[in-house]
């Protein structure tokens, strides 16, 4: 199985000078885009990128190189093609950011600043213009690097950051003797697993510090960014301590909105102080995981989870109180979120897709 991930590299350490050229090479690149998007859409020509010989590309008025026309031609196409996918409204580019290929840019190592260890070296721009952008490769980055994947050959270039793109194959996902496990996600622990285990007991301590902060501090700023690094050693922990995980099913990131689960575990203050990101980088954390350890990820509806006795199958809001779990009908007691990750796997398998994952 091919996957990709990406990670963001700051340009903090650009000169005045170079983030002014980068600027003015931004702007022209949208001006060169959108003229693209313009011809191809107005005049209806549905053209490959293989296409993209001399008297198309040599259209616009631009200082721009030829190979850069043709990388902007090439945006232009992709985003066209996005566009009429999925509402078939002429797009526009908005001069944030830029995509280029090796032909253009280039990443090498840097042997004379202890601030920055490479230069993203951006030639055949036109107009004489050559530009090196200091970068420092921070720990993600090297992790991606040292992996068992590879550093694609195109950057997404901001003002503020370059984008790094890594490829893996992990071959195919497990399909017999593996264990399938449900999560249920909560504040008491960030991850209850159905199998009993639980991860994050001091995530509800991280986030009541953050919900003390002024909204906005940079003291709130550093909390956030130590929540996501925990979950992220959680997600570590789940894969180390269970390696033998086939299945993956978690609650649906759709319905973990104001409305639902998320609206009825958090109070509005901690809501206003960490945010449905924090369920959404969780999950998509999970999941990341899951593809790197050829796990299959799955995720199901998850009302009345922690309502549900998984013994009779009776659903009562009084089954639960606080932390643990009683059936009022049946009697069945334990841990309330493990519960409701039993709950979680339970309902998958019962589902139409679920045969394929039957012990």
């Amino acid at each position: 199985m091919i996957f990709k991930r990406s990670t963001k590299c700051s340009l903090k350490f650009c000169t005045q000078a170079k983030r002014a050229k980068l600027k003015l090479i931004l702007n022209e690149y949208s001006n060169v885009v959108n003229f693209f998007i313009d011809y191809f859409w107005n005049n209806n020509i549905n053209i490959k990128k293989t296409e993209l010989l001399k008297p198309i590309v040599d259209l616009p008025k631009t200082w721009f190189s030829a190979r850069l026309r043709k990388v902007a031609a090439r945006e232009a196409i992709d985003m066209i093609a996005s566009s009429k996918e999925l509402k078939d409204i002429k797009p526009k580019h908005n001069g944030k950011r830029m995509c280029i290929s090796s032909t253009i840019g280039e990443l090498i190592d840097s042997k004379h600043s202890k601030k920055y260890d490479s230069w993203l070296q951006l030639r055949s721009i036109g107009n004489k213009i050559k530009l090196d952008l200091p970068i420092k490769k921070h720990k993600h980055f090297n992790e991606l690097n040292s992996s068992n994947g590879k550093k694609l050959n195109y950057y997404i270039i901001s003002e503020n950051y370059v984008q790094f793109c890594f490829e893996f194959d992990t071959k195919e996902k497990k399909k017999t003797d593996g264990e399938l496990i449900g999560i249920d996600t909560g504040i008491n622990y960030l991850a209850s697993l159905s199998n009993g285990k639980q991860y994050g007991k001091d995530i509800k301590s991280i986030i009541e510090k953050i919900k003390r902060c002024k909204h906005g501090s940079n003291h709130q700023k550093s909390l956030r960014r130590f929540l996501k690094q925990r979950m992220d050693e959680v997600s570590k922990e789940i894969f180390k301590d269970n390696s033998n995980i086939r299945l993956l099913v978690v609650e649906q990131l759709k319905q973990l909105n104001n409305k639902t689960k998320f609206k009825r575990r958090l109070n509005k203050n901690i809501r206003r102080s960490i945010g449905i990101w924090t369920y959404r980088y969780w999950l998509n954390k999970l999941k990341q995981r899951t593809e790197r350890n050829r796990v299959s990820f799955r995720s199901v509806y998850p009302a009345y989870t922690s309502q549900t006795c998984p013994k009779c199958g009776h659903i009562d809001r009084g089954n639960r109180i606080g932390e643990m779990f009683k059936c009022l009908k049946c009697g069945h007691s334990g841990n309330a979120d493990i519960n409701a990750s039993q709950n979680i796997l339970y309902r998958f398998l019962i589902g139409p897709y679920g045969a394929d994952f039957k012990p």
